[in-house]
C-alpha cells in the first residue's frame, strides 16, 4: 500500500488572539491544517521540530518582531525555503520593501480579507510545490547526467582499450607476416648462396694443393735443368715467374677468406631470420646480437659524412634463454639501427670525434637469479624527457617523413613485454646518449 505524504501545516504567528482565531477558522474551513504561535521565539522552536508548508508572520510583536524572526528563518538552511507572508497594518512602502528584502514572498494587510488571504496562500503553496518538484527533478537530472557521464566515460575507456588492442593485434600481424616473409626470403637466398659457395670453397682447397704441387714440380725442373734456354728464359721474364710464385698462394688464400666471409654472412642471415615456432626455444643471445651486427656491418663502416662506428661487446657469462629467437633478433635490429641513426644525426666535428668517437656498447649480464639483461648504449645526442616518455608509443617518431614509421620501438616493447614477459626501458638525457635495457626472464 502506497504511503501518503505528510500534510504540512500552515503556521500563523501573531500576538493578537483575535487574529489567530480568525485566520485559524478561515484556513481550517478551507481545508488546511493549521498551527499557531503567539510570538517569534515560539514560532522558531515550532518550525525547528515541525516545519510548516507556509508561515503567516505578523510584523509587530514583542521581544522578537516579525522582521527579526524572518531574518533568522532565512539564515537557517533548514528553514530558508519556507515561504513567509508578512501580516501588517502598516501600509508604508519602506516596511514592505524591508520585508521583501529579508526574503518574504508576499504580504497582506490588516484587516484581513478572507478571499485575498486564501488566494495568496494558494498561489504561494502552489509555487512552493512547483519549486520542490523542480528541485527534485533537477537532482534526478543531475544524477542521470552523472550516471550518463560515467557510462560514456566507461564506454569511451572500453573503446579506447579495444582500439589499442586492435592496433596491437595489427602490429603483431604485420610483424608476424613481415618476419615470416623475411625468414622465407633469407632462408632461400642463404640456401642458394651456400651451394655455390660450398662448391667454390671445396675447389679452392683442391686448387691450393694443385698449385702447391705444380710449384714444387717447377722447382724440381729448375733444379734439374738450370739452363732451360733463351726461349724459356724469355717466357719466365714475361710472366714474371718470381712474382707469380709469391702472389698466387696469397691470391688463393684471399679467395678462401672471401668464401669464409660469405659463409659467415649466410649463417648470420639464417640465425637472424630464423622462423619461430609456437613454443619458446633455448637460444644463445650472443649469437642473435652477432648476427644482427653482421647484417648491419655496412652501416657501421665509415662513409662520406662520418667516421666508422666502433662496437664494443662486453658479453657476460649468460645461459641460454627460453624465447622466440626471430622476434628477439628483430628487437636487436630495431635498437641497434636506431643507435646508428642517432650517431649519424650527431654531426660531430673531426676534432670532437677524435676525443669522443662514435661508439655503441653492448653489455650482457645476469641480474639476480632469474633475469638476463642486454644493454645497448650509444654516445649520440640523447633525448629530452618529453621524447623519452613517448619513445615506445605507437607511431611516434622523431625522424623525417619517409625515414621512420614509429613502429620499431613500439613493436620491440610489445615483443619484449607481452611475448616474453620482460621489460624494455630507456635511459637518456640531452648530450648523454641513450641506453636501452632489455630484461628477459630466464624461466618461461
Amino acid at each position: 500500500m502506497t504511503q501518503q505524504p505528510e500534510i504540512k501545516p500552515i503556521l500563523i504567528v501573531d500576538d493578537t488572539p483575535a487574529n489567530l482565531s480568525l485566520l485559524s477558522e478561515t484556513l481550517t474551513n478551507a481545508g488546511y491544517k493549521v498551527a499557531v504561535a503567539n510570538n517569534g521565539d515560539r514560532a522558531l522552536k515550532m518550525v525547528k521540530y515541525n516545519p510548516p508548508a507556509l508561515i503567516l508572520l505578523d510584523v509587530m510583536m514583542p521581544v522578537i518582531d516579525g522582521f527579526e524572526t524572518c531574518k533568522m528563518l532565512k539564515e537557517n538552511p533548514a528553514t530558508r525555503e519556507i515561504p513567509v507572508i508578512f501580516m501588517t497594518a502598516l501600509s508604508d512602502t519602506v516596511n514592505k520593501v524591508k520585508g521583501l528584502n529579508l526574503g518574504a514572498v508576499d504580504y497582506i494587510t490588516k484587516p484581513f480579507q478572507q478571499e485575498e488571504v486564501l488566494a495568496r496562500i494558494r498561489v504561494h503553496l502552489k509555487l512552493r510545490n512547483l519549486t520542490e518538484t523542480l528541485a527534485k527533478q533537477n537532482v534526478l537530472l543531475k544524477n542521470l547526467t552523472e550516471e550518463l557521464d560515467e557510462r560514456v566515460a566507461d564506454r569511451t575507456a572500453e573503446l579506447s582499450q579495444s582500439l589499442q588492442k586492435l592496433q596491437q593485434t595489427q602490429l603483431q600481424l604485420v610483424q608476424s607476416e613481415k618476419m615470416s616473409a623475411l625468414g622465407q626470403l633469407v632462408a632461400g637466398v642463404a640456401h642458394e648462396i651456400n651451394n655455390p659457395i660450398s662448391f667454390i670453397a671445396g675447389n679452392i682447397s683442391h686448387a691450393s694443393g694443385y698449385v702447391r704441387d705444380l710449384l714444387e714440380l717447377l722447382d724440381l725442373y729448375q733444379h734439374k735443368f738450370p739452363n732451360p734456354g733463351s726461349e724459356i728464359e724469355g717466357k719466365i721474364n714475361e710472366i714474371e715467374l718470381h712474382y707469380l710464385r709469391e702472389d698466387l698462394p696469397k691470391l688463393i688464400n684471399s679467395m678462401k677468406l672471401g668464401t669464409d666471409r660469405i659463409h659467415t654472412i649466410s649463417t648470420s642471415l639464417r640465425t637472424f631470420s630464423r622462423s619461430d615456432s609456437t613454443k619458446k626455444v633455448e637460444f644463445n643471445i650472443h649469437e642473435g646480437i652477432d648476427s644482427t651486427l653482421m647484417i648491419l656491418q655496412h652501416r657501421l663502416k665509415a662513409n662520406n659524412k662520418r667516421s666508422g662506428i666502433k662496437v664494443v661487446k662486453k658479453y657476460g657469462d649468460i645461459p641460454l634463454v627460453s624465447c622466440y629467437p626471430g622476434q628477439l633478433n628483430q628487437v636487436f635490429m630495431n635498437i641497434l639501427a636506431n643507435a646508428i641513426d642517432a650517431l649519424d644525426e650527431s654531426n660531430r666535428s673531426v676534432a670532437e670525434l677524435e676525443v669522443n668517437p662514435h661508439t655503441i656498447i653492448i653489455r650482457t649480464e645476469v641480474e639476480g637469479d632469474d633475469t638476463v639483461v642486454i644493454r645497448i648504449s650509444d654516445n649520440g645526442l640523447g633525448m629530452s624527457d618529453e621524447i623519452k616518455q613517448k619513445v615506445f608509443e605507437h607511431l611516434f617518431t622523431t625522424k623525417l617523413v619517409g625515414k621512420g614509421t614509429g613502429l620499431g620501438l613500439s613493436i620491440s616493447c610489445q615483443i619484449v613485454e607481452e611475448k616474453h614477459g620482460g621489460k624494455l626501458t630507456c635511459t637518456s638525457a640531452p648530450g648523454k646518449g641513450a641506453e636501452f635495457a632489455i630484461a628477459l626472464p630466464l624461466s618461461s
